[in-house]
């Protein structure tokens, strides 16, 4: 692939334009064919669509990664381009009518997968609106794709803009984050240390300042990130973004006669409507909530505070984590070395899954960046992998996956390999937090390089409903609580005891909190009142008063941040990992019951799960690799919360 792209970003849209173009011609006479078949109709337009994909994924990926002002430019000027050609598809009643009748062909199972989820998406793109409507729907999808980029961008520069310069080495802060701002305060010709609000250095001052000021700062600047209370540029509030990505989606369903958006994004998911997932989120709100509120008393006395405050809770927790099992994710760093830390992944992945991974030079991005073939048992690639572990500026925070190149036959001697993207913000020695962070992104991974199938609308990634996608990344993350996993990486025993007995420590503090953040989604988009004044405020409030124990200020703008929901894909649908962590917790179990490296029992998770993509109910995936269906405590035996 090619990332070197700086020559090409002032022609990028007219380049868009005539492939839009020359693609929209093509397809044209593709729906107009008089005895549309699979090999006459589908495969040409699948080709034509992953051309456009490939062409585009390098770009998309480098806005997240090596942003520019004259690349953001060009990447949002393409963006309407992009969300008028896929709606336009998706309206056309040729192609539609095309689709149908090879719906009425002799298909194997996974082309009428295809089939089915095509004229699926047909449906929920407006197919049968009338035109005005189609153009009305198209026109916010377009909107959408602006607004959500808009969003991304506030909270990448409130992160990226604000930074505290302090002359003193603030006490109690790793010598190693020290060392990175020192670095980062020479980098803008500035003497002392130089913090940012990127997600490493805001980790690290508010789990280990001495200082209950500083940390305070952090927390507020944090917390209120692209909003109206944010300390910094107040142009990057997200507030009016946000209403407006809220009212596009609820346009939306309407059109399509959904009471709300949440209906419409359920339907290409497992759970069969808003009340399900609520249901399920508020039982296990039932069951925690004592459980927190316990470990947030216990919390507090330890503090000796009257009042934790939401900017002790990291603090406190790290130093009763100390105490209580004599460990401190700092002193673990010297043990997790980013490069040992993926030769152990790898060393794991082999004995599970008979792959290995072999380095080779290509075309990258940044100089960290390295690129991996993944073999087979007969030493045949298989795929290929670019994994960026470090964090630097101009870099979207977080970790994430993403599938520039996907799995499918080209022909019938040809096989087009897939490649993924694994993207992280480590620094280069890495805590067990991280280690669990970096095993969770190559469960995604494998999901799109092991499958074996071979149409790209189920191949890998693709076609899997939402709410499983976190099944085989937090399947993996099991691995790094494990003994003899940790031995690998000469860890002592006794602290390899210790860190395992430190597994479920505030496990029910950490689960309310997803609970908060998947209830205020679900609520968010299915009880939208445009009428309402400060509704997302009222709902996260209403939200927080039921759910939560830990109080966060009035100026808390948690929302405005929230990228998963307003820009990352998970719009209804962030209960997805909890959904999907019952799933991955029992299936991890089974490891458990047998041997962690259970080279059979991979093999059985490889062909039943990471093999079969997007072509088949993960439910019924998982029932053929436990024999079983899912037991819906796993979740919480797994952190040790019921027997």
């Amino acid at each position: 692939m090619k990332f070197n792209i700086e020559q090409s970003i002032p022609t990028l849209l007219e380049d868009l334009k005539i492939r839009l173009s020359n693609n929209l011609k093509q397809i044209n006479d593709l729906s107009h064919i008089n005895f549309p078949t699979w090999k006459n109709f589908v495969t040409p337009l699948e080709t034509l669509n992953d051309e456009l994909s490939q062409w585009w994924a390098p770009i998309q990926h480098l806005h997240s990664v090596k942003s520019t002002p004259m690349l953001r430019e060009a990447y949002e000027a393409c963006l309407p381009l992009l969300s008028d050609y896929h709606t336009t598809l998706l309206q056309n009643e040729h192609l539609y009518r095309a689709y149908q009748l090879v719906e009425k062909r002799t298909l194997n199972p996974e082309q009428k997968k295809v089939i089915e989820n095509s004229l699926r998406d047909f449906k929920l793109s407006g197919i049968a609106l009338t035109p005005s409507e189609k153009e009305t729907f198209k026109q916010l999808n377009e909107q959408l794709s602006l607004l959500c980029s808009s969003f991304e961008n506030n909270v990448l520069d409130s992160e990226n803009t604000w930074f505290l310069n302090v002359q003193n080495a603030p006490a109690g802060v790793p010598a190693l984050r020290l060392k990175l701002a020192q670095e980062k305060a020479g980098q803008k010709n500035l003497s002392g240390y130089l913090f940012t609000l990127q997600a490493d250095d805001y980790h690290d001052v508010i789990t280990y300042a001495d200082a209950r000021e500083l940390r305070q700062t952090f927390y507020e600047a944090y917390s209120t990130r692209a909003s109206d209370q944010f300390p910094g540029e107040k142009s990057l509030d997200n507030t009016d973004t946000m209403k407006k990505i809220l009212a596009c989606y609820h346009q939306q369903a309407a059109l399509l006669g959904f009471k709300n958006y949440a209906e419409l994004s359920l339907e290409t998911k497992m759970a069969s409507s808003p009340d399900e997932v609520l249901q399920f989120l508020t039982h296990l709100v039932d069951q925690l909530k004592p459980k927190a509120q316990k470990e947030l008393d216990e919390l507090t006395k330890f503090s000796s505070l009257d009042k934790l405050q939401p900017w002790d809770i990291a603090y406190y927790s790290a130093k009763l984590a100390e105490e209580r099992y004599s460990i401190n994710q700092e002193t673990l760093r010297s043990y997790f070395p980013a490069k040992r830390s993926v030769e152990v992944l790898f060393t794991i992945l082999q004995k599970l899954y008979g792959i290995h991974f072999q380095e080779r030079k290509v075309e990258t991005w940044h100089s960290d960046v390295i690129f991996y073939d993944v073999l087979n048992k007969d030493n045949k690639i298989i795929a290929g992998i670019y994994m960026d572990l470090f964090s630097r500026e101009n870099k979207r925070s977080g970790a994430w996956m993403d599938d520039p190149i996907t799995r499918r036959r080209l022909d019938s001697d040809n096989i087009q390999l897939p490649v993924a993207f694994l993207t992280c913000n480590f620094a280069p020695l890495l805590t067990h937090d991280d280690l669990i962070t970096l095993f969770h992104e190559m469960g995604h991974c494998l999901q799109h390089v092991l499958t074996q199938m071979e149409y790209a609308e189920i191949s890998g990634i693709h076609g899997v409903p939402w709410d499983a996608v976190e099944f085989p990344s937090q399947f993996l993350e099991g691995w790094c609580w494990n003994k003899d996993v940790l031995k690998l990486f000469n860890v002592p025993n006794e602290m390899i005891q210790n860190l395992i007995a430190s597994k479920n420590f505030q496990a029910a503090l950490h689960l309310i909190r997803q609970l908060e953040f998947s209830i205020f989604d679900m609520r968010l988009f299915s009880e939208y009142d445009a009428a309402q004044e400060n509704y997302i405020e009222s709902i996260l409030s209403d939200v927080r008063a039921k759910v939560s124990v830990i109080k966060v200020p009035n100026k808390n703008r948690s929302a405005h941040s929230f990228t998963h929901i307003f820009s990352g894909g998970y719009s209804a649908g962030y209960y997805s990992y909890l959904w999907a962590e019952v799933l991955a917790r029992d299936a991890f179990m089974a490891f458990e019951e047998n041997d962690i490296f259970d080279a059979m029992l991979g093999e059985k998770f490889k062909t039943t799960v990471l093999a079969k993509g997007g072509s088949e109910n993960p439910l019924i995936l998982f029932e053929q690799f436990r024999n079983r269906a899912a037991d819906p405590d796993a979740l919480l035996k797994y952190y040790g919360l019921i027997e």
